[in-house]
């Protein structure tokens, strides 16, 4: 797992319904077709359909772009979907589905265009919101768009202002923010402007109103009325510019048509009729772009027969309303672009090459890293991790219910290989009691009395303890007890790791393992960090279960080893080795062992950014970092926080994890050969299934 990777994707935001966000998606998607040889197109939520219907947004992208992408791997939920989840407080299945559509787009392309919500119907008010989420959840950076239709110019930019403050707040990248529908004399101005408020990096522009973007198509136009088309179908993507209405005689009627111009008229009123037809045809006045013929009325055969035998109609179409109410449901019409009308899918993408620097903004795209990690893409990452090289893991306590279901999870999503320790039967009885639906022969169970390797693995342990005075009888005694048996199919290689603790101590799960799978030559001692997922990050906690008191040489121990397991699980490491006081400010024995503690860190590992001692206030919270420590790279940006002792640790990430719902993934044991991981015994199927995740990670690197 990468500790900090090059961004594969763009995440465009508005903060408002009719913002413009399809000009910016397609003239996105150009400039990175420039750069990148597969680019794919992902919108988290979607507006809601009828049956058979599919999205205009994504069916413009994929046809126009010939994109190699099934629309139902496009999106993650419609509207209703999501508002019906969020009444049910799914908020994580939301999101964890959005992560798991767009991972999948992100693995088959070069760089990922990611289109939120258009703020239109019910739940409109919550979206904002959720767009952020998403945006941070994905950990790609965002666009954010306005339009400056009906606005001043302080209304423009103090919106585009707070929609990038509230981005920023919560840990969402901004490279870009663009102001769209900008009265064109005023383009200049609105950049200076949001030059003036936001930080120089985010790159500002504004793109003028386009009225030709705007205009209603024919084809808008007939859906819209429900109507039906008589004549010119070929031509039915042009722009209505304008709309008249045909009611006076045509000698005056011909003074008020316009270019692209929508001649609408009774369906009786042939005189109107051939009078635009044969106008658009006329070098001496403007072209129409069709005719709507109102009230249900359709012209006369010998009409009919006149029209047919022209050689370039516009559209002419019919509909059921009144002349005047026709009118003025037309006047009413947004246009969209959509992927028929090439006209303004080539007008929006020239716009924005214009007006966008694009230059500067693909240099950001392709160079930008991320920063952080969600705890929801930490464990899609984990989950993604493990089922790539899978591993067996064995579990001791094999008659747990915790155990049993954590067990049914983890073989239905295929991520493990998993052994039990007990009495099949009893296993069998205990899963169709809980009604769990596992096949027990997707997995192993062993009892340890009767399996074939017992006499051998007891013979090992004899071996291995006899200078402890450790007989044969003794090592067969041992070799009963689940925590040995487990242990050992580990350190024979019949298991790649061993998570236990449900309803066993720590020492008895971790004993074996300090006795013969021992620790690594580089490691002086054994220790654990817990994994924190909190609302927006993931943070290390270590040491919070093996090490009472450590001494200042274990201490600086206890932060490499949590260093190096933060990268090895995607982690990029700002260690804070934590005391009362920062800095140089207090004294007293146990903060003297914390400055001694970081000061052989950075002897023995220079290149690890730590911080100590340093007080957690100052490590995680960027105003008291810089006002304490303010030449510290660690100080309010800490993601690796080293207790100093045991008692401390411990009672910290149970504080946090019960007043905060934050997920403790752990205790993650680090400095063995081989992974073997221990269990809180008030742990969660979910505790469960996450460290048996994390130890088949931690075998991959054996």
């Amino acid at each position: 797992m990468n500790s900090k990777t090059t961004n594969k994707a763009i995440y465009i935001a508005t903060t408002e319904p009719n913002s413009g966000k399809s000009l910016i998606s397609l003239g996105l998607m150009q400039l990175l077709l420039g750069k990148a040889a597969k680019v794919g197109y992902f919108r988290p939520i979607i507006d809601d359909l009828k049956s058979g219907e599919i999205d205009n947004h994504i069916h413009t992208v994929i046809s126009y772009f010939n994109l190699d992408l099934k629309f139902e791997d496009a999106y993650g939920y419609t509207r209703s979907e999501v508002i019906k989840k969020k009444n049910e407080n799914k908020d994580d299945e939301i999101i964890g589905k959005i992560i798991d559509k767009f991972k999948a787009i992100e693995e088959r392309f070069d760089f990922v265009l990611v289109e939120g919500s258009s703020f239109v119907g019910e739940g409109a008010i919550i979206e904002f919101d959720i767009n952020v989420l998403i945006a941070k959840n994905l950990g790609v950076p965002a666009i954010i768009l306005a339009s400056g239709k009906g606005k001043t110019l302080d209304e423009l930019v103090n919106n585009l202002y707070m929609a990038y403050d509230s981005f920023k707040d919560k840990g969402v990248e901004v490279l870009s923010v663009m102001a769209n529908k900008v009265d064109p004399q005023n383009i200049d101005l609105v950049v200076n402007e949001l030059k003036k408020v936001l930080p120089p990096s985010i790159i500002a522009n504004a793109i003028p109103l386009n009225p030709k973007l705007s205009n209603p198509s024919i084809k808008e136009i007939v859906d819209a009325l429900g109507a039906k088309v008589l004549f010119g179908d070929s031509h039915i993507n042009n722009q209505a510019g304008s709309f008249s209405v045909g009611a006076m005689q045509l000698r005056n009627y011909l003074t008020h048509i316009k270019d692209d111009g929508l001649v609408i008229t009774p369906g009786d009123r042939a005189d109107i009729i051939l009078g635009a037809l044969q106008a658009n045809v006329s070098d001496n006045y403007p072209m129409v772009s069709g005719i709507v013929l109102t009230g249900g009325l359709i012209p006369e055969d010998t009409i009919i027969k006149l029209i047919e035998g022209l050689s370039d109609i516009v559209p002419i179409i019919s509909t059921e309303g009144g002349t005047f109410s026709v009118a003025n449901h037309i006047g009413t019409i947004k246009s969209k672009i959509y992927a028929e009308n090439t006209d303004k899918i080539r007008m929006s993408i020239n716009d924005f090459e214009q007006y966008v620097e694009v230059d500067t903004l693909v240099e950001r795209l392709i160079t930008f890293k991320t920063k952080g990690v969600t705890p929801r893409m930490f464990q899609y990452n984990l989950l993604k991790e493990a089922k790539s090289n899978k591993k067996h893991i064995v579990l001791p306590e094999g008659l747990d219910e915790r155990v049993l279901k954590a067990t049914k999870q983890l073989i239905d999503l295929d991520a493990v290989n998993i052994t039990l320790l007990g009495d099949k039967k009893q296993i069998e009885e205990k899963i169709i009691a809980l009604d769990l639906a596992l096949d027990i022969n997707q997995i192993t169970v062993i009892n340890p009395i009767e399996s074939p390797q017992f006499n051998a693995y007891a013979e090992t342990l004899y071996e291995l303890r006899k200078h402890k005075n450790v007989n044969l009888a003794m090592a067969k005694d041992l070799m009963e007890d689940v925590s040995y048996y487990g242990t050992m199919m580990v350190h024979k290689g019949d298991a790649d790791g061993m998570v236990s603790g449900a309803v066993h101590t720590t020492q008895h799960t971790i004993r074996p393992a300090l006795q013969f799978i021992k620790t690594k030559p580089e490691t002086s001692i054994v220790s654990s960090v817990f994994f924190m997922c909190l609302e927006d990050r993931v943070s290390v906690y270590g040491d919070c279960a093996i090490n009472p008191n450590p001494t200042a040489e274990q201490l600086s121990e206890i932060a490499i080893s949590s260093a190096k397991t933060s990268i090895a699980f995607g982690i990029e490491p700002k260690i804070a080795m934590l005391s009362y006081s920062s800095g140089t400010s207090g004294v007293g024995e146990d903060v003297e062992k914390v400055r001694a503690a970081t000061a052989l860190i950075k002897i023995k590992r220079p290149d690890l950014k730590v911080e100590g001692p340093i007080q957690y206030d100052a490590a995680v919270d960027i105003n008291v970092g810089k006002t304490k420590l303010p030449q510290s790279e660690v100080a309010g940006q800490a993601n690796v926080f080293i207790f100093p002792d045991l008692n401390t640790g411990n009672n910290t990430y149970k504080a946090v994890q019960r007043e905060t719902k934050a997920l403790a993934i752990g205790p993650i044991i680090q400095g063995l050969n081989k992974p073997v991981n221990d269990l809180s015994r008030g742990c969660t199927t979910d505790d469960i299934f996450n460290t048996v995740i994390v130890t088949a990670i931690q075998a991959q690197d054996l």
